[in-house]
């Protein structure tokens, strides 16, 4: 009687061709890769978040706004704040010696503090584009190692010259577990590439209302 074939996880990785191992562990690390992208945009999110509720809280508190910039500092930690700050530096650096303001003052504040939302957005995006890269391309990695198993599987048939499905069937379940790999990594790197990158077009959306919003104040101080 023949002995069973072992059809584990393990036992399929180590029939396998050396080309379709190779498969197999980029797409292991690509999947790796994927999830740790993803834990630390889900992190860094949450943290973005609640400092830019607790800075909102703040602002909104009613404390005069040199107080809270002389508080906080030219370079604050929290992203909202560094808008914050951005704002106010130009604000300061935008009154003349006798206590004037120069020409096109207004276009200057909101200039900056434009650009320190775009730096935000780019910081919180970073790193998505990884996301997007596997979950388009994994699965196509994973059927080229499936293609790859199964050709060498006909090469074994037609090599002994029988078809028997026993002998075929080991062949083409390491192939098809390229496929698997393939998969696994690329539908959470889907999934999460959508989510996140709403998450942070609404985060970026925030600082963009918040900027319009400061910008308006400045500009009522000004007209008075």
């Amino acid at each position: 009687m023949e002995a069973a074939v072992d059809f584990s996880m393990w036992a399929l990785f180590a029939r396998a061709t050396l080309t379709v191992k190779l498969v197999m562990v980029v797409l292991l690390i690509a999947s790796f890769w994927s999830w740790s992208v993803i834990i630390q945009k889900l992190i860094l999110y949450r943290k973005t978040r609640k400092e830019a509720d607790e800075f909102d809280r703040s602002f909104w508190s009613g404390e005069p706004l040199d107080g809270l910039f002389d508080e906080l500092g030219p370079e604050p930690d929290g992203r909202a704040e560094r808008i914050f700050s951005a704002g106010m530096m130009e604000w300061r650096r935008s009154h003349r010696q006798d206590g004037g303001l120069i020409a096109n003052a207004t276009s200057r504040i909101d200039r900056s503090m434009d650009v320190a939302v775009a730096k935000e957005s780019e910081e919180l995006e970073k790193g998505l584009p990884v996301l997007a890269t596997i979950g388009s391309t994994a699965p196509f990695v994973g059927l080229f190692g499936t293609v790859w198993g199964i050709m060498n599987a006909f090469i074994e048939i037609a090599e002994q010259q029988n078809t028997n499905l026993a002998v075929v069937a080991p062949g083409i379940a390491e192939a098809l577990l390229a496929t698997g790999l393939g998969l696994l990594a690329a539908i959470p790197a889907v999934i999460f590439y959508n989510k996140l990158s709403a998450d942070s077009d609404r985060i970026v959306a925030g600082y963009e209302a918040f900027a319009d919003e400061f910008g308006t104040i400045l500009s009522r101080q000004l007209d008075s």
